[in-house]
């Protein structure tokens, strides 16, 4: 992608509405600027805005302790600064992995590919079916952007580079994602009189063409700046370069081990912090391979690959074996099923693995209680309408349906409708795996929201 494909690209995309601690502004109005090697090697860059995200899931009936993600988001002139550098050094990525005939490692936040998660979980199923028997790994790298160390990523971005010393705006670039400075969301909520809720979250952020915090505010409140938690290693999630930096820190390691996997016919892929390791069975003994392939991962610093959350399956003869506790001390046998990046295979067919599916009926339920529960009337003594329900977890919100609908009546859609739903997730994905059950656990969610409703009605 030349630097004219970036440009429009990006202006194609819709402007992030957000609140910062500068003003919004157009990538054309910036783009000089952005694209200066002086301007940038002495821009001064605002801190990062921090929150925490919290999950808890629930397994056997039990809720876990919430699994918390910390995400930064950049001022605006900062994020289209991060963006084009994000694009140089993909740039110079894309070219080094092909060189290095490992273009088709790792798959995430590529530009050049042109597939989704999706694809990918097909090319890994289909290398396993198309196996006789073969040894399986999954896992997944323990706190990926907290544990990347600075100065490993340091001589990482110079081996890319081809450079001894990154130049000027490169390195102020690289300083500033990974010795970061940050304010915490809630303290400017509070400051602007505002409380940490999703109603207040809405109400700050509406501002986006005024800042956070007034200079003069600013300039009163810098004890609210912090520095980044990690002095030596992390760079923060939700930084446009985070995760292309994530994947060239990932190089020498992809490389190794796609050499020592392909030397006996078999598959890597990684995903982010998400990988796979396919290994034909063979007479020698699977526990040299996984050993092996443990080591070139424990080479790379601060990667932690933690063996409660890697998985070995044997697969053969279109059954799948979970033998995790075979070749790892701390692991545990679990199911006989092999989840790769969001589908499940239990050896003869694949689906969207439980877990992505009882999430969005759990949030279906959620609605449809309050819904019932309230009589279709909300506290203001109005009527509560079913469009919105319809429209977030209905087929008749997918993207799929709209469009045709539009078709057919020749109205134009309205932007509230252009961003589908999960359903069209399900829809992509049943049309990419053809002949699989994938569809099966959606089919009837009319029907489940019809019985659910009861005699109450939209």
């Amino acid at each position: 992608m030349n630097l004219c494909e970036w440009k429009e690209k990006q202006s194609q995309k819709e402007s992030p509405q957000y609140t910062h601690f500068d003003r919004r502004v157009s990538l054309d109005k910036c783009f000089g600027y952005i694209t200066s090697p002086e301007k940038v090697a002495h821009h001064g860059f605002y801190p990062f805005i921090h929150y925490t995200i919290k999950s808890r899931k629930v397994k056997d009936g039990k809720k876990d302790e919430p699994k918390k993600r910390q995400i930064y988001y950049s001022a605006h002139i900062d994020g289209w600064i991060y963006r084009y550098y994000a694009y140089l050094v993909n740039e110079a990525y894309n070219r080094r992995v092909k060189e290095d005939g490992i273009d088709s490692v790792a798959v995430a936040y590529r530009t050049n590919l042109g597939k989704s998660n999706i694809d990918f979980a097909k090319e890994a199923f289909q290398h396993i079916r198309a196996t006789t028997s073969c040894y399986v790994i999954i896992g997944d790298f323990t706190d990926f952007f907290d544990n990347l160390d600075h100065i490993y990523l340091k001589k990482q971005l110079c081996d890319l580079l081809s450079v001894k010393k990154l130049s000027a705006d490169v390195y102020a670039v690289y300083k500033n994602v990974t010795r970061f400075s940050y304010v915490e969301l809630q303290d400017l909520l509070m400051l602007n009189g505002l409380e940490d809720t999703r109603k207040g979250r809405r109400e700050f952020n509406d501002r986006s063409n005024e800042r956070a915090l007034s200079p003069e505010q600013f300039r009163q409140n810098k004890n609210l700046v912090h520095t980044s938690p990690h002095p030596k290693h992390g760079v923060p999630q939700g930084c446009p370069i985070s995760a292309v930096f994530a994947n060239v820190y990932m190089l020498t390691a992809d490389r190794n081990l796609q050499k020592y996997v392909s030397s006996f016919d078999g598959f890597y892929m990684r995903y982010s912090d998400d990988f796979i390791v396919i290994i034909p069975q063979s007479d020698i003994d699977f526990s040299v391979h996984y050993k092996t392939i443990k080591n070139i991962l424990d080479s790379v610093p601060h990667l932690e690959l933690k063996d409660s959350k890697t998985k070995v399956f044997y697969f053969d003869n279109m059954s799948v074996k979970n033998c995790t506790n075979s070749f790892i001390s701390n692991g545990a046998d679990g199911k006989n099923i092999i989840e790769f990046l969001g589908f499940a295979f239990d050896g003869k067919s694949i689906r969207i693995r439980d877990k992505t599916i009882s999430k969005y009926y759990n949030r279906l339920y959620r609605k449809l209680r309050t819904i019932v529960k309230n009589q279709s009337i909300a506290h203001n003594n109005r009527r509560i309408s079913g469009k919105n329900l319809y429209r977030k977890y209905s087929y008749k919100g997918s993207l799929y349906y709209l469009k045709e609908k539009s078709k057919r009546t020749g109205i134009p859609l309205i932007k509230d409708e252009m961003h589908g739903n999960f359903l069209d997730y399900v829809f992509r994905s049943q049309k990419k795996f053809e002949g699989e059950p994938i569809d099966i656990a959606t089919k009837r969610h009319m029907q489940k929201i019809r019985k659910r409703l009861g005699g109450i009605h939209k």
